[in-house]
């Protein structure tokens, strides 16, 4: 009994010492993430897709030309695409 009465005073001397934390703000900067929100990229129509084996080889070479400007172009628009989330 003597005990629990000595533990209850140290305990009851301790908190009246005790004075009221002070409250103050702190500002942390954090980076955070946000999704990429890029506008979706079309398709073209290849320029091959609607050539024939009866068609001439002019035609088919023109055709295949013109697809390749096509295939550059849509690479470009899809690297400045990608490179809009960095």
């Amino acid at each position: 009994m003597r005990r629990l009465l000595f533990i209850a005073a140290v305990v009851l001397a301790g908190c009246a010492g005790r004075t009221e934390p002070k409250i103050r703000t702190v500002r942390v900067e954090v980076p955070v993430q946000v999704p990429c929100r890029t506008p979706d990229i079309p398709v073209p129509a290849w320029a091959a897709l609607g050539l024939r084996k009866s068609d001439s080889l002019e035609l088919k070479v023109r055709a295949l030309l013109a697809e390749r400007r096509q295939r550059i172009g849509y690479e470009k628009m899809l690297v400045a695409g990608s490179d809009s989330c960095r």
